[in-house]
C-alpha cells in the first residue's frame, strides 16, 4: 500500500464496506460498477510469450490457477461488491487480465493488507495484487512486476480558491490533512522544510482518527487540503461531489514510485508477470481497464521487473 497506516486502513475498510452496500443504481450514478457480475470487465487473450516466461520449476499453489491475494480496502482499487462477498475493482481486473494472459483461471483471496507479506512468503498464494508500492527495502524480500504509478491525490473543497498545487511553494502556509506515518506525511514535511529554508511559510499538518473526520474537517473549513492515495479520493469526489483535485503527488517524491504485482523472491514468476502485463499495455487493453475505474492518470508506459534506484523506506 502506498500510504494508509494500519489503524486508518481499518477505519477506511469499515467506511467503504458500508458505502458499497448501497444499491447498484447508486453505484451507476457514480459511474463505478460495483456489481458482482461485472459485465463490463475487460478480458485479454492468452499470451504464449508470457506462458513461456514462467520458470519451469515454478509450482502454482493450485495447478492451472493463478491464486492472488487482494485487500478489499475500498473502491475503486478493491472492494466487496453489492453482494458483500465478491471482490471487484481495478486490482482484481488487473489480476484477471494477467491470469488470462497466462492461460490460467483466477482465484482471488481476500486478505487484510497487513497480512499479505506472511501469506505470500508461506506460499498461501502465488502473488499479491493490492496496491503494493515498490521500494528498495521491499525488493530485498520480494520480486515485483509494476503495473501502475503510486500517486497521492491533493484535493480541496469544490469552492476553494486554491487552483493548483504542484510544488512546495504552492503549499506554503496551507493546512493539510494527512495520515501519520505515511509517505505523504514524509513528503509534506520535506516540502515544509524547503519552504522555510526559502523564507516561505511552513505547512500546517493536521491528523484525524478516520476518513469521515478528515472529510468533515475539510468541508467545515478547518483545513485547506486533503492528501490521500489518489484512487480513494477519485471515488470520494465522485460520491460526495464536494471536493476536487488540484494536483497529484508521487508516493516516492521527488522520484516516481510504482505499484506492482508482488511475488516471492526468486520464485521464478516475476518475469512472466511483467510480460503478461506488457502485452495489454501495448495493445491498449490495459488503458481500458484503468479508464473503467477512472485511473488513467496512474498508467505506466511499460511494466518492469524490480525497477532500480527506488527509495529505501
Amino acid at each position: 500500500m502506498t500510504g494508509i497506516p494500519v489503524i486508518r486502513a481499518c477505519s477506511f475498510v469499515l467506511m467503504m464496506t458500508a458505502l458499497t452496500s448501497f444499491s447498484a443504481a447508486h453505484a451507476d450514478d457514480l459511474t463505478f460498477d460495483l456489481s458482482p457480475e461485472q459485465p463490463s470487465r475487460i478480458h485479454v487473450g492468452r499470451d504464449e510469450t508470457a506462458v513461456a516466461a514462467i520458470r519451469k520449476d515454478f509450482k502454482f499453489v493450485t495447478p492451472g490457477t493463478f491464486t492472488v491475494a487482494v485487500a478489499p480496502g475500498g473502491p475503486p482499487l478493491a472492494t466487496y461488491a453489492t453482494d458483500a462477498k465478491t471482490v471487484v475493482g481495478a486490482d482484481p481486473d488487473i489480476a484477471y487480465a494477467i491470469a488470462d494472459s497466462l492461460g490460467l483461471k483466477l482465484e482471488l483471496v481476500p486478505v487484510a493488507w497487513i497480512d499479505w507479506p506472511l501469506g505470500l512468503t508461506s506460499g498461501k498464494y502465488d502473488a499479491v495484487i493490492s496496491n503494493v508500492g515498490v521500494t528498495e527495502q521491499r525488493k530485498e524480500k520480494f520480486d515485483f512486476s509494476t503495473y501502475r504509478q503510486g500517486l497521492h491525490g491533493i484535493y480541496v473543497k469544490s469552492d476553494s480558491k486554491i487552483g493548483s498545487i504542484k510544488e512546495p511553494k504552492d503549499a506554503a502556509g496551507l493546512r493539510f490533512i494527512v495520515g501519520a506515518g505515511t509517505n505523504q506525511e514524509r513528503v509534506l514535511l520535506e516540502w515544509s522544510k524547503e519552504n522555510v529554508a526559502a523564507g516561505l511559510k511552513p505547512l500546517e499538518l493536521q491528523y484525524y482518527d478516520d476518513d469521515a473526520a478528515s472529510l468533515l474537517a475539510l468541508a467545515s473549513g478547518r483545513a485547506d487540503v486533503l492528501v490521500q492515495p489518489h484512487a480513494q479520493l477519485i471515488y470520494i469526489a465522485a460520491r460526495d461531489k464536494n471536493i476536487r483535485s488540484v494536483g497529484t503527488l508521487s508516493a516516492g517524491w521527488p522520484d516516481r514510485s510504482d505499484v506492482a504485482v508482488t511475488t516471492r523472491k526468486g520464485s521464478g514468476l516475476a518475469n512472466a508477470l511483467t510480460v503478461a502485463a506488457n502485452n495489454p499495455i501495448a495493445n491498449g487493453t490495459y488503458g481500458k481497464i484503468l479508464d473503467r475505474w477512472h485511473l488513467a492518470e496512474e498508467a505506466l508506459p511499460k511494466s518492469e521487473t524490480n525497477p532500480p534506484d527506488l527509495p529505501k523506506y
